[in-house]
This record gives C-alpha cells, sequence and structure tokens, in this order.
C-alpha cells in the first residue's frame, strides 16, 4: 500500500504538482485507507496530472471512478482518493482541514 502512494506521490511530484500530502485514514471511519490530496497551476495542469496518473499506474491501477471540472479532479482507487485541484478550489474547500482532523480523532 505504502509502495502505490509513493508512486503515485512521486507521479505527481515529477509533473510539477504543488503541495502533495498525505493523509493516512486506515483505522478511521473513512471510506478510504489513504487521501492525497496536491495542487494544480490551473485547469489545463488539473487534466494534465489526471492523463499523467492514467498512463503511469495502469495497468497496476483501477480507476473505479473519475470525478473532473476543470478546477477539481477527484480519483477513486478504491482503497486511496485523489484529489488534484486548482490552488483557489484548494482554498475555497480547504479539505486538508477536514482531513486533518479524521487523521488525528481518536489518536
Amino acid at each position: 500500500m505504502v509502495n502505490r502512494v509513493e508512486k503515485i506521490t512521486s507521479v505527481l511530484d515529477k509533473n510539477k504538482a504543488e503541495a502533495i500530502e498525505v493523509f493516512d485514514l486506515r483505522d478511521r471511519d473513512y471510506f478510504v485507507d489513504y487521501a492525497i490530496i496536491a495542487s494544480s497551476l490551473g485547469q489545463k495542469h488539473t487534466t494534465a496530472l489526471l492523463d499523467h496518473l492514467k498512463r503511469e499506474l495502469k495497468p497496476e491501477e483501477h480507476f473505479n471512478n473519475i470525478d473532473e471540472s476543470g478546477d477539481w479532479v477527484v480519483i477513486d482507487l478504491g482503497d486511496i482518493l485523489i484529489h488534484i485541484m486548482t490552488p483557489e478550489y484548494r482554498v475555497k474547500y480547504d479539505m486538508e482541514s477536514f482531513l486533518t482532523e479524521l487523521s488525528k480523532a481518536s489518536e
């Protein structure tokens, strides 16, 4: 599992995603084990990062669902959820606060 997370973050990093954060949600009351958040440089970059992940993670990873708007892409790998957002959306929706609280709950 950790190797999968490292591979995902590596693909994001080498393709210029910014502020990549990984949240370990195992043993928490959440529907995935890991959530990964990354910022893109803009809408086109968001789509490009999704394309890089598709190319570099398949066939090892199965993409259950992809929800795309220009500013925010959510990729569901079953036990890992990846959020790629423009900086504006990342600030607006502040997923980090929610996931940080969730990852620290009942430690």
